[in-house]
């Protein structure tokens, strides 16, 4: 058997595509769209005109047999900026939502009314975390109240932190069925275009990822049909039957999601710090101190360094992580995890050294490495922070009951 690190032409072609749109279409306005804070439905739009924003791309790349097709595109739409990368990709979590937690038939459903058409956005959001619920999932208090009589859910509560939250068209909500089941007594919904008693709430203004939004859904007595449950009311019940008689909790939904997602999200990190390294490596060998380049100076050469070498090693880990989802590998060691951590502490480091190579120039916005900091930072924190990370590696690695 061959064993082989190079891409593909395929690979090598998608790889470029989407990096001349990132390059010819997001960068020149990425500094724009942070500064509205607004989102960027003009690139959106040709996104979408293109293919990149339309559910047969991200489903090919889902499909592709290496897995890799995923994180090849989000790194090079974070390496034009990530506010709009977000925003073009915010989608995709919803729509990971329903491919880990539907049927054929729902995701044949849903699925396409997620993205619309040039001319005819639409836009998904996936709704999780709550104000006293982030990395608690068991502290979820968002109802869902089934209705027999008209074979309808209720659903009552508030979820935050919800990229395209209350802009969106389709929401995937996860909310509590047995509250005495914590975790596994949650199940994910769909709550259509329209319905009645969804409505947006605070929208926040963020530190980074200004031009992704970013907002509380208020649920307020929100009826759907029952076919809007994920997976179904049989399954959900065999499920809630098993966890009762103590059962593993694998099919909790909003880790099934996470579970999908996490190398992607890694490579979206790997774009971020390779932007700001490329930049801080073409601003050390031109710029000049002392009569000399600064790339001369060990202590900035050894910088640079490290910094190629940590985007080299994260970006090994996203991908061994994608390519063990796509082959239906078990990660016994937590290695959608992994590189999920890696990728992000990685990009928070390489563009603050970024930063401190350009010096007082990388600390304005003349230079897009002070953005691309701020962007960088919430990859420590959303989709399982940091410590949460390190506590679903120790567990794996030591099958004990860390707390």
């Amino acid at each position: 058997m061959t064993t082989s690190f190079e891409l593909g032409q395929d690979h090598i072609d998608l790889r470029d595509w989407v990096h001349a749109f990132a390059a010819d279409v997001i960068r020149p306005v990425a500094a724009e769209w942070d500064e509205k804070e607004e989102f960027p439905w003009p690139v959106l739009e040709e996104a979408a005109k293109i293919g990149i924003y339309s559910l047969d791309f991200w489903a090919t790349q889902a499909l592709e047999e290496t897995g890799l097709g995923i994180p090849i595109a989000m790194e090079e739409l974070f390496w034009g900026d990530a506010g709009i990368g977000l925003s073009i990709v915010g989608t995709t979590l919803a729509a990971a939502a329903v491919r880990a937690n539907g049927t054929d038939q729902q995701v044949g459903e849903w699925a396409p009314q997620m993205f619309g058409s040039p001319g005819d956005l639409k836009l998904a959001a996936f709704c999780s975390s709550e104000p006293d619920a982030g990395s608690d999932v068991g502290a979820m208090r968002t109802r869902a109240t089934y209705d027999e009589a008209t074979d309808e859910w209720v659903l009552q509560g508030t979820k935050t932190w919800a990229t395209n939250g209350g802009l969106a068209d389709v929401h995937v909500v996860i909310a509590v069925v047995d509250p005495e089941l914590r975790t596994r007594g949650q199940a994910s919904f769909v709550v259509p275009p329209d319905t009645k008693g969804l409505s947006q709430g605070q929208k926040f203004l963020k530190h980074g990822i200004r031009a992704s939004h970013t907002a509380e859904v208020v649920l307020d007595q929100v009826r759907i049909p029952g076919r809007c449950l994920l997976g179904g009311k049989d399954r959900l019940d065999e499920r809630l039957a098993g966890a009762r008689e103590g059962s593993s909790g694998r099919g909790q939904p909003s880790m099934a999601t996470f579970e999908r997602t996490r190398p992607g999200v890694g490579a979206q990190a790997i774009g971020i710090a390779r932007a700001a390294y490329e930049i801080a490596l073409d601003y050390a060998k031109t710029r000049e101190q002392f009569g000399k380049p600064i790339i001369e100076n060990q202590a900035i050469a050894f910088m640079l360094a490290d910094m190629a070498t940590s985007i080299e090693a994260s970006r090994l880990l996203v991908w061994r992580a994608a390519w063990m989802a796509r082959q239906g590998k078990t990660f016994d060691q937590a290695e959608g995890s992994m590189s999920k951590l890696v990728a992000g502490e990685t990009a928070v480091r390489v563009t603050e050294r970024a930063m401190q190579i350009l010096g007082g120039n990388g600390f304005t916005r003349e230079y897009p490495v002070e953005r691309m900091a701020r962007d960088a930072k919430i990859y420590t924190i959303f989709e399982g922070t940091s410590e949460i990370q390190r506590l679903v590696i120790a567990r794996a690695i030591s099958g004990a009951p860390i707390r």
